[in-house]
């Protein structure tokens, strides 16, 4: 009966200390969610792009749909070193803006990533 009470207890400890590293994982994401959308909205890249329709560039979700779906490397293409998935023929029209991006840090592009992707759903 001791043996039985030690392996119950053993597993409730261990599986409720997955719970806990999932949450603060889940905290995490949202946090350099919540970051990348204070980027996009503090380096005025809302003149451009919208959540849900097309102004002069894309729209958030369809960025996000197409290199979601074509598996495009978004960090790349902010920072200047991969073309563009996402309506190629307005490049020239967009590459100005880039050297906004390009002088962020690497994990300034990561939460501007997650925050361009999370609006595909």
């Amino acid at each position: 009966m001791k043996n039985l009470y030690i392996i119950v207890l053993s597993f409730l400890l261990f599986s409720c200390k997955k719970e806990v590293e999932k949450t603060e994982s889940s905290g995490q994401e949202i946090a350099s969610i919540e970051r990348g959308e204070q980027l996009f909205q503090e380096n005025n890249c809302t003149a451009c792009h919208q959540l849900n329709q097309k102004v002069v560039g894309p729209s958030l979700q369809d960025m996000a749909q197409i290199y979601s779906q074509k598996k495009g490397n978004l960090i790349l293409f902010l920072k200047g070193e991969a073309k563009p998935i996402v309506k190629p023929e307005q490049y020239e029209t967009m590459k100005i803006n880039l050297e906004i991006t390009k002088v962020m840090s690497d994990a300034e592009l990561q939460s501007l990533e997650k925050y361009i992707l999370s609006t595909f759903k």
